[in-house]
């Protein structure tokens, strides 16, 4: 034991150039795994923020999930679960049931509906609610009469103002203003009944406990209660998928008021999960490599150790203490960086205004210890890579142990049948659609990426075929000296092309399956919009306003569209799964001279209530075609059959589904969204008159690029899953090109005794330097070769399945790719040798 700490100390400080590259790659590996692990604990711990509710102690709501259970063959059923962004509304009834319950104060019945104001999206909720929050008067009294209100700003007392719900308006008196939100218009309680959507419904109940009753004796009555009389959420839910009424209470309040927040929440830990594989691997494949390559350079030393009587045990205990030392302090050194990277990434977040309103991501105090975990596991790996690194040298005979070792049968064997595992995953991407593809083309990616690593000294030795000459023809003295190096190294060539082919290939992957998915999307999109101009009204259309818009001159089509989701229930071997889609609602007749999603198959003039109209990659998916029935759950959980009345091609522009806008309507939150869309397409170029005339009070938006973002599908946590792709790719890529540079400046630092060797026998100062950038070219080049051909496989697979198109990565990335690429490359090359090329003559 004595002996193997003193190798260790005594190691340590020889080697200091060598231990710093790895001291580097594993800070880094911590501080990454750190801050995932952060925003993983933080998403996890995430919830609705409570705001309207904060006064009550309990909140009755509906149940916003849908659930579907499958048995697997051989196994236990299966349950999938996904949140839905509609309001799943209460039984009216439930209302008399909570206030008979012993120990309930109040029960106030909380319904939200969306009001133009004065050319401004307002909020509409009975004067009651307020005192959930609570809102309290400011100025003015409570409304008394159904044409009273209080607003929350904007407008004084005795104020009159024009307001518009759904598609009537009406004038009203402003008799007070309340604190909370400015966009509240508060309305007598029988007046919000009359305005608000879903007869003998309301969005929640809010109760309130009497006093020195404890919150939770009241939660099981009124649970126990609303399960005797039989309550339920949803009209229609599909088999299995019960709808009972939810009791809320501490921060699970919030999600009555926030319905984005959960499904994002929910989103946010599925993306970080399907990224953790390649974290991880990431990790891994860096800090194994860079241990591998420190101990690769020091095989002599070591052989030495046990051809002088060093034991195996002794060998891997000085190595083990050794990579430990090194470990523990850059481990440490990661966990304290991953804290100000997590709150670079909750920046970023709040910057771009990704998180969706009312989703609360809390960072408690204790959570910031868990970068110490990832610590130890950084450690953990950073100890398996160097036993691994030693392990021939440790069992080899004394006087076998200074031979130089050889890759081996096994090794080739191996990195073959992982190419041909890669190679047949994207053929079975190719065949597959959807989340199958993608997780066919990944695994691709994988086992490529492995069997090349494997493969690394019989690459360098291919490329040198194909190299060879040039260098040698190009490059004079120095062109020969480089060829002559690659040729007698190749297993160090090898190590040095592994990580850039990891760097590109992963690089390649991330950007280009995003961008040839974007703008596929973009290209159909563009080619589907035949409007001209878009007619946006707040809280609701007036009535007849779109037959008015038809019916004016120089209008050739007029087409109200609607945004909301419908959740697909399915089996992927054998496993539930549960999709949620965003879809479009149109209005029929004529959405073909506003809107062309390519029709290959029946006729979209057949919308109607009860149809549908679906794309082709997912009338593939659920085997469906024209005239067969689709089950489908709208926004809120409601389960329908509508008949396919066609099938068209432009899914990724438009959505997967088409349905008609009034049937998505009445399962939307609040009756509809507070912004009415109608897409309207002119006989000439210009705003007819006639429209500003149909719909006073509206706003009118030109051009194709308006037309667009009004059509436009997206999921609502987008913009959050976008900024965390974004930070993991580039952390992750960034880390990836650190590995190219340390594993290079581990390779440069065992080499200096060859350069100051080839100095003395006469080889010039400019001869290496230019024998170097030779080098470093071939390895570039080889690299950003072998890695694009990686990365291509299976990109070409995927985006041919998903998109109908070859992968397109656009120029600035792909230059930005290949000149970080090449700058690290040098960087890791040449730096580690200035000091043996440095004056007139080589040092002694």
């Amino acid at each position: 034991m004595k002996a193997a700490s003193l190798l260790a100390a005594r190691a340590a400080r020889t080697h200091r150039k060598a231990w710093a590259a790895v001291f580097a790659a594993l800070v880094l590996t911590s501080a990454l795994l750190g801050t995932f692990a952060l925003a993983v604990a933080s998403a996890g711990l995430g919830h609705a923020r409570v705001e309207r509710y904060a006064a009550a102690d309990l909140v009755v709501a509906g149940d916003q999930h849908t659930r579907y259970t499958t048995k697997p063959w051989g196994s236990e059923p299966e349950t999938a679960t996904a949140g839905l962004t509609e309001r799943v509304r209460v039984p009216e009834r439930a209302l008399d049931v909570v206030r008979a319950v012993p120990g309930v104060r109040n029960a106030v019945a909380d319904r939200v509906f969306p009001v133009g104001a004065g050319g401004r999206a307002a909020t509409g909720r009975p004067w009651e609610a307020a005192r959930l929050a609570p809102y309290a008067l400011r100025a003015g009294h409570p409304p008394r009469h159904d044409r009273e209100i209080v607003v929350g700003g904007g407008h004084a007392p005795g104020s009159r103002v024009l307001l518009r719900v759904g598609d009537a308006e009406a004038a009203y008196r402003v008799v007070g203003t309340a604190h909370g939100p400015r966009s509240a218009v508060y309305f007598t309680a029988a007046e919000a009944r009359r305005l608000a959507p879903g007869t003998g419904t309301v969005d929640a109940v809010g109760v309130v406990a009497r006093p020195g009753v404890r919150t939770a004796d009241v939660h099981d009555r009124v649970r126990a209660a609303l399960e005797r009389a039989g309550l339920r959420g949803a009209d229609r839910r599909a088999e299995g998928d019960a709808a009972r009424l939810r009791v809320l209470t501490g921060n699970g309040r919030g999600a009555a008021e926030h319905l984005a927040a959960a499904p994002a929440r929910a989103g946010l830990l599925e993306l970080l999960g399907a990224v953790a594989g390649s974290v991880v691997l990431v990790a891994l494949l860096v800090v194994s490599s860079t241990v591998a390559q420190a101990l690769r350079q020091r095989a002599h030393e070591l052989g030495l150790l046990r051809a002088v009587g060093a034991t195996p045990r002794q060998l891997r205990g000085a190595v083990g203490r050794e990579v430990g030392r090194v470990a523990v302090a850059a481990g440490l050194l990661g966990a304290v960086l991953a804290v100000p990277a997590y709150a670079g990434l909750r920046a970023l977040l709040a910057a771009r205004d990704a998180l969706p309103p009312g989703l609360e991501l809390p960072t408690p105090v204790w959570l910031l210890a868990l970068p110490l975990g990832t610590a130890g596991v950084t450690l953990l790996i950073a100890r398996l890579a160097a036993l691994f690194a030693c392990a021939r040298t440790a069992k080899a005979r004394p006087a076998e142990a200074l031979r130089e070792p050889e890759p081996g049968t096994a090794r080739r064997v191996t990195g073959l049948v992982l190419l041909g595992v890669g190679v047949t995953s994207a053929g079975t991407a190719a065949l597959q659609h959807g989340q199958a593809a993608a997780a066919a083309a990944s695994a691709a990616a994988l086992a490529l990426v492995i069997g090349c690593a494997l493969l690394g000294p019989w690459i360098a030795r291919g490329a040198l075929c194909v190299l060879g000459g040039p260098l040698r023809r190009a490059g004079g003295p120095g062109g020969h000296l480089a060829a002559a190096n690659c040729s007698a190294t190749a297993g160090r060539l090898g190590a040095a092309i592994t990580p850039v082919v990891l760097v590109t290939a992963f690089m390649g992957v991330q950007l280009s399956a995003g961008a040839t998915l974007t703008h596929a999307a973009g290209a159909q999109l563009r080619d589907a919009v035949r409007a001209d101009l878009v007619v946006r009204a707040d809280g609701g259309l007036p009535a007849g306003a779109l037959d008015r818009l038809r019916a004016a001159p120089g209008v050739r089509a007029a087409t109200e569209v609607v945004h909301s989701t419908v959740v697909v229930a399915r089996s992927e071997a054998g496993s539930p799964r549960l999709d949620r889609l965003p879809v479009l609602g149109v209005t029929a007749p004529g959405p073909l001279r506003t809107l062309d999603p390519a029709v290959t198959e029946g006729a979209l003039a057949r919308l109607r209530p009860g149809t549908v109209a679906i794309s082709r990659e997912r009338a593939r998916d659920l085997d469906a075609g024209v005239g067969s029935p689709v089950s489908l759950r709208l926004g809120d959980g409601t389960a329908v059959r509508p008949r396919v009345i066609a099938v068209y091609e432009r899914g990724l522009g438009l959505g997967d589904f088409l349905l008609p806008r009034d049937e998505l309507v009445r399962h939307m939150s609040g009756g509809g969204p507070g912004e009415r869309r109608v897409l309207v397409a002119a006989e000439r170029p210009g705003v007819p008159a006639a429209v500003r005339s149909a719909v006073p009070g509206a706003r009118l938006s030109q051009g194709a690029g308006a037309v667009r973002d009004a059509v436009r599908v997206a999921p609502a946590d987008q913009a959050l899953a976008d900024v965390v792709t974004g930070a993991v790719v580039a952390a992750t890529g960034g880390f990836t090109a650190l590995s190219v540079l340390s594993t290079l400046a581990l390779i440069g630092v065992g080499r200096q005794p060859e350069l100051a060797l080839l100095r003395r026998v006469g080889a010039g100062r400019a001869q290496l330097r230019r024998m170097l950038r030779l080098e470093a070219g071939a390895v570039a080049l080889t690299g950003l070769a072998v890695g694009t051909a990686v990365a291509l496989v299976p990109l070409t697979a995927f985006t041919l399945t998903s998109a109908g198109t070859l992968p397109r990565l656009p120029l600035l990335q792909a230059a930005l790719v290949v000149a970080l690429t090449s700058a690290t490359v040098c960087a890791g090359t040449l730096l580690p040798a200035r000091g043996a090329l440095r004056g007139r003559y080589p040092r002694a």
